[in-house]
């Protein structure tokens, strides 16, 4: 067991993890002398915005290498990076670190120091908070934070790619909040109101506020008086609108669209997103005040491809819930197919399997799942030439999935960026600057596009 990290476990089964925070160092490379203090038990290093730690190395992959805490230590883990993770000139799977350990990336070298600020961090011994179901240490550390915030009234922040269950976070929050439990549960996607109508959807607004207002309406923070109100997709909301919802939220207070009267309002807020919000506000899109006003508390919550050990907990609840629906035995699932479930990449994540489950128990004629129904052997497309499926295809896919009309929506439009730039680089050779001027896009945007997809430009000019 490491001097640095220690497992205590405390009355009524809950566990504790205490370790001490350490620094990353970058000490050779492209960012040398940029420093990161951790504090959490898991650090995702790569070069996608999205990483925990950012490295700008078009050798070093998307996601390239993690750092995850344990009793035994700081276990150094390569992602099935494209290139490699080293530690002393050997290249390493998994490797556990000791205190001044460099390793390197693509042509990058990053310290590990111990810095020695002690750290706790809490994992909740039951394997269901609400309907979110896991067992995996990142679901029971979620679970434990769950806890202790679902009694109070403090705004919260859900970040998770799409279907991972970032709504599902903010009904368990609402549900276990014994004052507001009893209120209203209003859910707004800012994704999918119009901009001009955005506000009054919010606010609500008065007869005669704007064409078509032909009588007063209560917006959603009236309707959710008392209880919970959900806002999704946090990232698509309109610049204009940001300072306005920043003003309700220090205020306890809105105004009607068209109205000079003021209503105090009552309400927990919840927000989620699938974006990258901190990137959103360096490229001016986001307001950084309204953002750390809804990172009161902040839950990331994993893709279901880094938490494999969870998905026969998952098919377990998804097949019972299945039984019920059909006429006929109960189905059951073969060892075989449950381990190439746990090998799927699964880019719908937890949604994505339990419209699988729910499939395959429709269609099977046996006893057992089939798994030519879950498609669970077909490889999920990751480099940019593999994503040629047409609009209509995709479409059809998405309604097969029973996948909802925005994640459809996500999903290709991933697969147009990644097409678009991909085909764009090859006629620009590599020329990062170039594609963004003949795309009209500024160049910082681009770099952001190509580390989200892990579009290598030296990748696409050498294919030529």
């Amino acid at each position: 067991m490491s001097e640095s990290t220690r497992t205590v476990y405390l009355d009524g089964g809950e566990e504790k993890l205490e370790l001490k925070s350490y620094t990353l160092t970058v000490v050779q490379g492209d960012d040398e002398g940029r420093q990161s203090t951790r504090e959490s038990r898991t650090t995702r290093i790569g070069s996608s915005p999205d990483a925990d730690v950012v490295i700008d190395d078009p050798a070093v992959s998307r996601l390239h290498a993690s750092i995850e805490v344990d009793e035994q230590g700081y276990l150094l883990r390569d992602r099935d990076s494209k290139n490699g993770t080293f530690v002393n000139g050997l290249r390493v799977r998994e490797v556990y670190l000791d205190d001044a350990t460099t390793f390197r990336m693509g042509t990058t070298e990053v310290r590990f120091d111990v810095a020695g600020d002690e750290v706790e961090v809490h994992f909740s011994d039951r394997e269901q908070f609400g309907e979110l179901i896991g067992q995996s240490r990142a679901m029971r550390e979620i679970f434990s934070l769950l806890e202790r915030i679902s009694s109070t009234d403090a705004t919260a922040l859900v970040e998770g790619e799409s279907g991972t269950g970032k709504e599902l976070v903010a009904r368990a929050l609402h549900d276990h909040h014994e004052a507001r439990s009893d209120g209203p549960f209003v859910v707004v996607d800012c994704s999918a109101i119009p901009a001009d109508l955005i506000e009054s959807e919010l606010f609500g607004h008065v007869e005669g506020a704007f064409t078509g207002a032909t009588g007063n309406r209560e917006g959603a923070f009236e309707a959710a008086e008392g209880g919970t109100l959900f806002l999704d997709e946090l990232g698509e909301l309109s610049p204009d609108l940001q300072p306005k919802l920043l003003r309700a939220l220090e205020n306890e207070a809105i105004k009607p669209v068209g109205s000079n009267e003021t209503i105090e309002t009552d309400v927990r807020i919840v927000a989620a997103t699938n974006r990258n919000l901190e990137h959103e506000i360096e490229e001016g899109n986001f307001r950084e005040d309204l953002y750390y006003r809804f990172a009161v508390v902040k839950i990331t919550l994993p893709p279901l491809r880094e938490r494999p050990d969870d998905i026969p907990l998952l098919v377990e609840h998804f097949l019972e819930d299945a039984n019920e629906m059909i006429d006929g035995d109960e189905l059951d699932i073969s060892y075989q197919t449950m381990e190439k479930l746990k090998r799927h990449e699964w880019p719908g994540n937890v949604r994505e399997l339990k419209n699988f489950v729910e499939r395959a128990a429709l269609l099977s004629r046996g006893d057992q799942i089939e798994t030519r129904f879950l498609d669970a052997d077909e490889p999920v497309p990751s480099e940019p030439e593999e994503a040629t499926e047409s609009a209509a295809s995709m479409a059809e896919l998405a309604i097969r999935e029973n996948l909802p009309f925005k994640d459809a929506k996500n999903r290709l439009i991933e697969e147009f960026e990644r097409t678009f730039w991909a085909r764009l680089l090859k006629q620009t050779e590599g020329n990062v600057s170039e594609a963004a001027r003949r795309a009209d896009v500024h160049r910082k945007s681009v770099e952001y596009i190509l580390k989200k997809h892990d579009i290598s430009r030296d990748d696409v000019a050498d294919d030529e």
